[in-house]
């Protein structure tokens, strides 16, 4: 079959052996498939991804001397089944499938090992228990921006965001996007969004965002500087202890102790924002733990592939708390899916361009400029050479 490879970050269409769907695997014909960010992150900086989740026990990572198809972002339909599978789908059935496999005993990442060709071709290996079949009416385009958008929708659980908590979303690139529209999907009231990107803060608008800033003239902190519900001084956080005290104590035989512990309880205690970071380039955790007000949780979605630093005296001291995020489970990928065929999530703004196996090149170069494009796909039945 047809494949688009990437080997020592060269990209290039070319024949490769066709898939055979092994026990408990079913073989898909490609429809669309997404170009992540992690892909263009894999082309150029796949040894050190390499060594640092061979760190955690995953050790088949592609390197950059590896012949690799690219594309964990898929969507397809059913062209056969392997052995041992309860072959739920009719053949033509569309569906989306987590980006994982088994081979030879072994767990692999598809798409993102050479062990597991991923769906920058025309056909492409699914665990049958892992897929799901795409609701009627949904079409490739949509249903395709499942994986992408159950990523965010697992950061935004993470966050533990409620209705009435401010969310702050830092970079706006599809993942960003995507926490915009998951935060707007489960309830969230207020949503700010900050890019440098122009194009960007338009596609955050489209996504639901409420206030979009320009960090160059503006800043997502300014605010919570007026705000009575966030602190931005430590100082603050005691004044609030002591003037509470001072009406408690006033209560005669009053167990202040537990009025205390119940209000915590009942979320009546000071809390902060809930800030995404998902920029991911060296310096920003420093950055939001200075500016954000205290008690913030901070979601670090972005994947910053350098070393980083920040103060820890700071975030302690505001009572920081931070968080990273990977992936997500089944039944966030399930959700995700049915949320997005029952229109609850807008997709409309994520698709800015699609090419054919022979445009994937072309993509990731357009994918450099972030006024031009957010999410491209792959279409394996197209000729089109430019997003």
């Amino acid at each position: 079959m047809r494949a688009v490879t990437c080997h020592e970050t060269q990209l290039e269409v070319a024949e490769v052996p066709d898939p055979v769907p092994g026990p408990g695997q079913v073989l898909l014909d490609v429809e669309r498939c997404g170009i992540c960010g992690s892909d263009l992150h894999a082309r150029v900086h796949a040894d050190q991804t390499a060594d640092d989740v061979a760190a955690v026990g995953y050790h088949d990572f592609m390197r950059s001397s590896h012949t690799v198809v690219l594309g964990h972002e898929f969507c397809g339909t059913v062209a056969g089944y392997g052995p041992d599978c309860r072959k739920k789908w009719p053949l033509g059935t569309r569906v989306v499938s987590l980006p994982i496999i088994r081979r030879d005993g072994e767990i692999q990442l598809t798409g993102l090992s050479a062990k597991a060709p991923g769906g920058y071709a025309q056909q492409v290996l699914a665990t049958e228990s892992m897929s799901m079949r795409v609701p009627a009416g949904l079409e490739a385009d949509a249903a395709v921006l499942t994986e992408p958008l159950a990523v965010a929708l697992h950061a935004v659980r993470r966050g533990e965001v409620g209705p009435k908590d401010t969310a702050v979303v830092i970079g706006c690139g599809p993942i960003g996007l995507g926490v915009i529209a998951m935060l707007k999907a489960t309830g969230v009231r207020t949503v700010i969004a900050s890019d440098f990107s122009a194009g960007r803060r338009a596609l955050a608008q489209a996504c639901g965002a409420d206030l979009v800033v320009d960090p160059a003239t503006d800043s997502p902190w300014s605010s919570f500087a007026q705000s009575k519900r966030y602190l931005t001084e430590s100082i603050g956080l005691a004044d609030r202890g002591i003037t509470a005290m001072d009406k408690l104590r006033r209560v005669p035989y009053l167990p202040w102790w537990h009025v205390l512990r119940a209000a915590d309880k009942l979320g009546a205690t000071p809390r902060g924002p809930v800030v995404f970071e998902c920029v991911g380039v060296p310096g920003m955790i420093e950055q939001i733990v200075t500016a954000a007000p205290l008690l913030t949780r901070v979601v670090v979605v972005g994947v910053c592939m350098a070393p980083d630093t920040f103060r820890p005296s700071v975030a302690i001291n505001k009572e920081v708390d931070l968080r990273f995020v990977f992936g997500y489970d089944p039944a966030e990928f399930r959700q995700t899916l049915h949320w997005i065929a029952e229109g609850k999530i807008n997709v409309a703004p994520f698709v800015t361009g699609t090419v054919g196996l022979e445009g994937v090149a072309n993509a990731f170069d357009a994918l450099g400029d972030p006024e031009r494009h957010a999410k491209i796909l792959i279409d394996p039945s197209s000729g089109r050479t430019q997003p």
